[in-house]
This record gives structure tokens, sequence and C-alpha cells, in this order.
């Protein structure tokens, strides 16, 4: 950006903090950073500034970037959730894009500070992350990069399998513990993994329990999607209004709130969804409910509490699925499509896993159960991941679940093959 318009921005940016608090927006403190797109991209693709090194990430930004260079897609900024709260802005961006991206932040830091859903994170977040790469880091030097990496697979191919509302009763995730080989339903693979497997050697299991720390940060953002990016939209578009801006400028914002919320032909837009169903609950409840909604909800109750017919007419939302070569849709019926989107937002749309026994056969062995609600698992996952729990656990790993309505249960010894018992 040029002097003059940084100039601008920033005094814009003064201007819409004191709009968004004379609005009852109540927010961290704002950091600002104009970043190139390589930075920019880096932070999308790792999930926070810093974070441990591993080539899924540079595999997501490989992808990411190329996107953004054959002007695929573009991503305008990213906002992390900390105290003090860091907006990064891509510099390419113009000043009407950053004035409202500035407001859209603004929405999200209201967000991450009073959902209840975000209470328990670590608002240090960034500085942890940092201090859990640079311990990763030496690891690699002490204990070889091909080891340590081979750990990191295994970890982050089943990172979301923790239990995020032992934190609620516990205080955050320090406080669980599965070390009870017969516990039952265990959902918390990862904490269960790290107390009780005889293979890990204890820098292995400091790296499950950080990978453990950081999925418990990221939770949250998994569960509010909708309702985060519908609220700062919602924001936004309110904030933007009240500003002094030139009819090129009031023309340009539109242009770039359409491109935002414009409805998705093949999926759902949670800017558009939740701009929407926000819009809604001002109109017959009052500006007043949202606030109570925005902090006692998230994705699940949200669509549930208040996704009505009259809405998903209005959003022309629609099943569709592949008939011979070609899309169709297969069902506009508001229940079945409300049904739908609902079990997407179960367990953060994972399968919801359990252990039922780490002491299986009387043989240390480790028994999973797939607690299926009407989706069968994908078996290529099935495959490809049961190895890396084998690795973890040390001894044979059992899977139970159902496929085409009939019980069925995967084993898998360690020699990366998987098999039907």
């Amino acid at each position: 950006m040029k002097e003059k318009e940084m100039i601008d921005l920033t005094e814009s940016i003064d201007k819409i903090t004191t709009i968004a608090s004379e609005k009852s927006l109540d927010f961290f403190t704002m950091r600002y950073e104009i970043c190139p797109s390589d930075v920019l991209y880096s932070i999308g693709a790792y999930g926070m500034p810093t974070r441990f090194s591993h080539w899924s990430f540079g595999k997501t930004f490989s992808r990411m970037k190329m996107d953004y260079d054959f002007n695929l897609s573009k991503i305008y900024e990213l906002v992390i959730n900390s105290d003090p709260c860091y907006a990064f802005l891509l510099e390419n961006n113009t000043l009407i894009q950053n004035k409202l991206i500035a407001a859209h932040v603004l929405g999200h830091s209201d967000f991450f500070k009073n959902n209840v859903y975000f209470s328990l994170t670590n608002r240090d977040m960034v500085n942890t992350m940092a201090l859990y790469a640079k311990q990763i880091h030496e690891m690699e030097f002490e204990y070889g990069l091909t080891d340590v990496e081979h750990t990191l697979d295994a970890v982050l191919a089943i990172q979301e399998h923790i239990n995020p509302w032992y934190a609620y009763h516990t205080g955050g995730p320090q406080g669980v513990k599965s070390n009870d080989k017969h516990a039952h339903e265990e959902k918390d693979l990862l904490s269960f993994i790290a107390e009780n497997s005889k293979s890990l050697q204890s820098w292995q299991k400091q790296i499950v329990y950080m990978l453990r720390e950081e999925m418990y940060y990221f939770w949250p953002q998994i569960e509010t999607k909708i309702m985060n990016e519908g609220w700062a939209t919602y924001w936004h578009i309110r904030i933007m209004r009240e500003l002094e801006l030139s009819e090129d400028d009031l023309i340009n914002f539109a242009k770039v709130n359409a491109s935002v919320i414009r409805p998705s032909p093949h999926g759902i837009n949670p800017y558009f969804l939740g701009l929407k169903m926000f819009e809604s609950l001002e109109k017959n409840y009052g500006q007043a409910f949202l606030f109570e909604v925005r902090e006692m909800n998230n994705d699940l109750s949200f669509l549930r509490n208040y996704l009505t017919k009259d809405l998903i007419a209005e959003t022309d939302m629609y099943l569709y699925g592949k008939r011979d070569n070609s899309y169709v849709i297969t069902n506009k019926e508001w229940n079945t499509i409300k049904q739908n989107l609902l079990s997407q937002k179960v367990n953060g749309g994972f399968p919801y896993l359990v252990v039922l026994d780490g002491d299986y056969n009387q043989n240390g062995e480790l028994l999973i159960k797939h607690k299926h609600e009407g989706i069968d698992l994908d078996l290529s996952y099935v495959e490809k991941t049961l190895p890396y729990l084998t690795f973890l656990w040390g001894k044979p790993v059992y899977l139970e679940t159902i496929v085409s309505g009939r019980t069925k249960t995967f084993m898998c010894k360690g020699n990366e093959q998987v098999e039907a018992v």
C-alpha cells in the first residue's frame, strides 16, 4: 500500500473501532499487520504464524497459493484468537477492502472473546506454538528427522479425536486424564494413547500432548464456523454503512461484500448462511437478542434452534447427488435438509470414535468403537489410519463399526495391512 493509503487506513481503523464499540461489540485489543501473499498463505496453511514444520502444511500452502496465483480463490485476511488479537491483511488488497476487513475482524475478535466455546482457549497460543515448534525442531536433531516426522504423521492422522467437553468440567485440556485401560467409552484418543501406550518413548508422548493441546485451541473454530463468519459479516456491513465513503468506494464495497456473501451452488457459504440467520433473528427478536445467541451457541445448536423452514426456502437450500453422469437436486424438503446439515456438524463433522478397551483380548490390544450415526466410515481412510494407530499403541488395534447396515470389525497388527475380522 502507498503511504497515503496507509495513513487513510490507519485513520479509518480508528473510526471503525469507535463505531464498533458504540454498537456494543466487546473485542480484544487489536494488532493489524499488512502481509505479502506468501506470508499470509503460509499462516493460512500452518494455521498460525508460528508452528512446527510438517510436509502436510507445505502441501496445503502449495494448493492455496496456486489457487491465488491463478485467481481461483483469494484470502483477504486472517485473524488469530489471541489477546491481543492479531489480524493479517493482504498487501494487495485495495483500501476499501482493508477497511471492510478491519470491520470484519472486529466481529471475529468479539466472538472469540465472548462465545462460551472459546472461553477456555489459550489466548497466548501464538507463543505456546512457537515453543512447541522449537521443541519439535530440537527433537529432530536428537532423535532423527524420520522418526519425528513419522510420529507427527501418526498423531496428525487422529488429532481431531479429543473430548472438548472435558475441558469445561476440568478447567482446560491439561486437566484430562485417561489412564484407565478399561475406561468406559473414552473419547479422548490422544490422551488415552499418551497415558497408556507402552511403545511410545517420552518424547513421542510429549508430541502427542503438544498436538492435543493445539487441537483444543482449534476445536471451537471448527464447531462455530457458520456463527463466527456470520457474526463478523453482519457487523462489517453495519459498520461500513456508517463510514463516510465516496460513491466509488460504496460501489467497490458493494462488489466485495457481494463476493463474500454470494451463495455457493455446491455447498454452504458460512458467511451467507450465518448472516441470513442473524438478520432473521434481529427481525424477529431485536438486535439485543443476537448478543445472547452469539454467547451461548455453537453451529450445531445455532442451526438446530434457529434454522427455520422459511429461512431454508429463502436461501434456496437443497440436497443434490450424482445420477448417471450428472448431478441433480435430490431433495428440497426443509426438514430433511436441516437434519442433513445438522448431521454434518455433530462432533465437528468427524467420526465419533471411543476407546472400549485398552486391554482387549487380555493382551494389551486396543479396541475402538465407531459410534455410528447414519454415515458409514470411508474405508479408504480406515485403511490408512489404522496403521498409524497401531504404531502409536504398539500392539494390534481393532475398530468396530457398521458398514452397509452390518456390524464389522477391522484389525491392524502393525504391518500396514488392515483386515476385516
